[in-house]
């Protein structure tokens, strides 16, 4: 997956083979934000415009910005998951939040 960054906000990149466009769309928010743009430039420009353009709207109307994450994670897994889970977390000797924080960030960097 193609990303970019600017001031928190993460987008995924595509290219739009038929229009030949770079589009991209803002991850991690409720709010649906795509920008494109003709070269990597113009997308990196367009998507620093989208950004503050939002920031700028959600500060004009009095409203808090979306932020990407909150750290705060809510799985519903089956409860025979939960209870292995939690067993092997104590059989390391840590929290099952500790583990599990330590299982996604090995998943993560792998995906990567």
């Amino acid at each position: 997956m193609n990303t970019m960054s600017h001031r928190g906000y993460t987008a995924r990149v595509e290219l739009d083979d038929r229009d030949s466009i770079f589009v991209g769309r803002i991850l991690g928010i409720r709010s649906i934000i795509s920008f494109h743009g003709k070269t990597v430039a113009g997308l990196r420009t367009e998507f620093a415009k989208a950004v503050d353009e939002y920031l700028a709207d959600c500060k004009e109307r009095g409203l808090a910005p979306e932020k990407p994450v909150s750290g705060k994670l809510l799985l519903r897994v089956p409860p025979e998951i939960h209870g292995k889970a939690l067993v092997v977390a104590q059989a390391a000797g840590k929290s099952l939040n500790q583990w599990a924080t330590e299982v996604l960030r090995r998943a993560v960097q792998a995906g990567e």
